[in-house]
Order: structure tokens, then C-alpha cells, then sequence
């Protein structure tokens, strides 16, 4: 009778049968496909820093009046607890569906149904990769993927967010101030093409001036979505005067406050 292998053994055999399964295994590379998940600031944060970030929404007045505190989430929040956040005073909110043309959020439709089951207006971005396709592409495949638009009262034009290149290298995504502008035109005009609605433009200023160059005006159609981590709003990017939403802090989650009482956010829904 064959003898029994000693535990010892057993052990190295199960690692190496372990080891040699891994290397069969495919590997997910993300970071080449532009598929990685990058969520409304992360790049503002990681570029400009959160070292003034308030922890606590803004005073804006006496009493507040005239503002609408809400939130943004990704994939990153998974399942969300709507209840939660309406018992914490958030009345709307924006649900990332894409980005570039290989990303989809797979936890969509239960963020976006289920911020609208609680009450909350809501409205999707789309994380653009401006080196990867051009404007109108990545325009048709947000408005295929979550990113379109229906005058029901309760959803919010589509938001495009252009922000620090995430995947390294040149911070404009190797475009010129104009192609940039041209990416962005195109992206907007093919929006509004095809939803009638202008697209709200999420971005910081620090970004937004470096990368078109101060040139390019999309503040009489764009509604702007401003990112600064600080005790105030700063200075607007070129052209804007005034910004509509302000994303002030990234903790315990993104926290935005709309720059208007509830009626301009009903406005802002309906068209």
C-alpha cells in the first residue's frame, strides 16, 4: 500500500495547485480600457486637495433660505440607503451611469429608481475621457446608458463631468485648449441634439481654465456644477458669473448644495 504524503506535503502541494490556478485565471486590467469606475471629484481631490474641505453643509445666509442640500454617488456606494439620506435632509442627487464608451454602472437602476421612490429629483453624469473618443460619441453613449432626459418634473438634465485625466500623464488628456473646447461643444451640442436639454458641466476652476486656456464660453447654455473643496465657492471658471450646484466635501459622501431655492431646482428639472 502507497504510503500517506505527510501534511507538510499537503500543504506545498495545495499552494502550488493554488499558485498555478491564478496564473490560468484571467486578469482583469482596467486601467488601459478606460473601464476603471472614477466618481465626480476624485480627480479634483487627488489634483487640488482637501485640506479647507468644510465637514458640515455651508451656511449661505440666515435661516438658509433659498438652498437645496443633495448628493452625487458611483458603483463606490453600492446599494444606497435612500431612506437614509431624505431623513438627512438631501432632496436630490446625481448617479454616475458611464464613462469614456466601455463603463456602465452596474448599481444604476437602484440608485436612480431608488433616490426617485423616496421623493429626491435626481439626474446621471458621465465621466468623459476626452483622448479616448470624440465628444459626440461618448455623448450618444451616455444618452443610451441612464444619461437621457424626460420632462416628468423630478429628473435633472444629464451632467457632464471633465475633470484631471485619472489615468496619468497629461492632465488635459494631450488636447490642446481648442481641441479641448471643441470636445466639449461637441459633447454638448450632440446632448442637447438629442434630449433638448443642455448638459449641466461639472468641473473645477483650477482645471477648467488651465485645460481650454480661458477661452470658450458655455455659460449662457451650461449650467455649471462647481468642485471646490473649501470654506467657500471661489472664483467661477471662464465666462460663468454664477455656479448652480457647489460640491463642497466628499465626506462622509459627496455633498452638493444647489444655488437656488427648491422652485429653481423644479425649474431646473422641468426645462
Amino acid at each position: 500500500m502507497p504510503s500517506q504524503p505527510s501534511a507538510g506535503s499537503r500543504v506545498v502541494r495545495t499552494a502550488a495547485i493554488a499558485l498555478v490556478a491564478s496564473l490560468l485565471s484571467p486578469v482583469h486590467v482596467h486601467a488601459s480600457e478606460g473601464s476603471d469606475d472614477h466618481s465626480a471629484g476624485s480627480q479634483i481631490a487627488k489634483h487640488e486637495g482637501t485640506g479647507e474641505m468644510l465637514m458640515t453643509p455651508p451656511d449661505l445666509g440666515v435661516d438658509n433660505v433659498g438652498r437645496v442640500d443633495g448628493i452625487d454617488v458611483s458603483s463606490h456606494q453600492g446599494d444606497v440607503d435612500w431612506g437614509h439620506w431624505w431623513r438627512a435632509g438631501k432632496r436630490f442627487v446625481y448617479i454616475k451611469a458611464t464613462e469614456g464608451t466601455g463603463y456602465r454602472n452596474p448599481k444604476f437602476t437602484q440608485q436612480y429608481n431608488g433616490s426617485a421612490a423616496v421623493g429626491m429629483i435626481r439626474g446621471s453624469y458621465h465621466f468623459a475621457l476626452p483622448n479616448r473618443s470624440d465628444g459626440a460619441t461618448q455623448a450618444r453613449f451616455f444618452v443610451q446608458n441612464g444619461g437621457g432626459w424626460s420632462r416628468d418634473g423630478r429628473t435633472l438634465p444629464g451632467t457632464l463631468d471633465i475633470e484631471y485625466n485619472p489615468y496619468g500623464g497629461d492632465t488635459c488628456y494631450g488636447l490642446t485648449p481648442a481641441a479641448m473646447v471643441n470636445w466639449i461643444r461637441s459633447f454638448s451640442d450632440t446632448y442637447h441634439a438629442l434630449t433638448k436639454r443642455w448638459p449641466v458641466i461639472y468641473t473645477s476652476t483650477l482645471w477648467w481654465d488651465k485645460c481650454t486656456g480661458r477661452s470658450g464660453d458655455f455659460s449662457s447654455t451650461n449650467p455649471l456644477w462647481l468642485a471646490r473643496y473649501a470654506a467657500s465657492v471661489g472664483p467661477m471658471p471662464y465666462k460663468w458669473p454664477v455656479h448652480t450646484i457647489w460640491q463642497f466635501t466628499s465626506s462622509p459622501i459627496d455633498q452638493n448644495v444647489f444655488n437656488g431655492g427648491a422652485d429653481r431646482l423644479a425649474a431646473l428639472a422641468s426645462g
